[in-house]
């Protein structure tokens, strides 16, 4: 899945894109039209460094997201907004990084502002389809059953993106989401909002706005993640021990960057089931739902095919117990069939036969 990062110029997109993804962009480089950036982001998950422990592999692999830095909106020639839209089209989630700190001519930062305006941008562009949609519709030579359903649809869409709603916020129903899957609407698509702090409204807590911005990102569904970003690239350039020291000193349990990553993850509706051996401890992404069987099959086709069982076990059982034989006295260790449906965390072994 493509994650598109969005923003102002000047919010900080293409620091959180470099955190994300080791990456060493210019933090200057989208000051004109240019094409967007990709790069794969590792999410942070310590579950991995217990399993490296217990099994000393030769690698640890983590799960991974792809991360796109989309260009802001240049308006000059009208071209701007119209290339801005296609390219965060084509990703599969947003996340609006918001500037929460005072810029180099001085301008205070108005982080509630800047996400109402992209939410009013994002919003007229799908009721701007949708308008289109409905005409089409309603001038066709024939009205199907179909698309008397598709109309119907539109028609109950129409007055929430008119109040500032999202798309996503509809309570669709399957058929419905199927219906408009193919439309790429843009207030479909996952949103994280992370506002970029300074290191001082980072160290006391809070930042100007934050009770309203809140509010917001609530009444529409969106996850908020607060980080400094400029101050994390910071740490990131010392050694572990010493990251660790200075993390501890300013009070910091856990970067914004994990935090970030893992709210993506998250609100992709994705999760991590594991394995573990002495050659790698992985960690593999799959949507919340997948069966046992289509598991095996992110491993490979053939495991898939001739799936027999799943060895299953949690993590947290595993890591209770000790060691995998240590947990199979414990009774921990369950033997599932194609149809179980995997859970975060679970740390599994197919048996198959090709």
């Amino acid at each position: 899945m493509d994650v598109g990062l969005i923003g102002s110029q000047g919010a900080g997109k293409t620091t959180v894109f470099n955190l994300l993804t080791g990456a060493l962009l210019s933090t200057s480089a989208f000051g004109g039209r240019v094409e967007a950036h990709r790069a794969a982001a590792s999410v942070p998950d310590p579950r991995l460094d217990v399993l490296a422990g217990m099994y000393r592999p030769r690698k640890v692999t983590p799960a991974q997201i792809h991360v796109v830095d989309v260009p802001g909106i240049v308006r000059s020639g009208g071209e701007g907004p119209n290339r801005f839209l296609n390219e965060v089209r084509s990703v599969d989630a947003l996340v609006h990084v918001l500037r929460g700190f005072e810029d180099n001519l001085g301008e205070p930062p108005n982080p509630l502002d800047a996400a109402a305006d992209m939410e009013l941008e994002l919003s007229l562009a799908d009721l701007e389809a949708l308008l289109r949609r409905r005409e089409r519709l309603v001038g066709g030579k024939k009205m199907t059953r179909e698309a008397r359903e598709e109309l119907d649809l539109v028609d109950r869409l129409i007055p929430l993106l008119e109040e500032g709603g999202r798309l996503d916020q509809a309570a669709l129903s399957p058929e419905e989401d199927r219906m408009l899957r193919g439309y790429q609407f843009l207030t479909l698509k996952p949103m994280v909002w992370v506002v970029n702090l300074s290191d001082q409204a980072m160290a006391e807590g809070h930042f100007p706005g934050e009770e309203e911005l809140r509010a917001l990102a609530a009444s529409k569904g969106i996850p908020l993640v607060a980080m400094a970003g400029q101050w994390e690239m910071e740490a990131g350039q010392l050694d572990e021990a010493e990251r660790a020291e200075f993390l501890a000193q300013v009070g910091v349990v856990e970067t914004g960057l994990s935090r970030l990553a893992r709210a993506i993850y998250a609100h992709l509706g994705l999760i991590s089931f594991l394995t573990a051996g002495e050659d790698e401890v992985r960690a593999w992404p799959i949507e919340r739902g997948t069966t046992a069987k289509a598991a095996a099959g992110k491993i490979h086709s053939d495991i898939e095919r001739g799936f027999i069982r799943a060895e299953v076990v949690a993590f947290s059982e595993l890591s209770g117990a000790g060691s995998m034989a240590a947990a199979r006295e414990r009774g921990a260790v369950r033997m599932e069939g194609k149809d179980y449906v995997m859970q975060d965390g679970d740390v599994v072994n197919f048996r198959f036969n090709v």
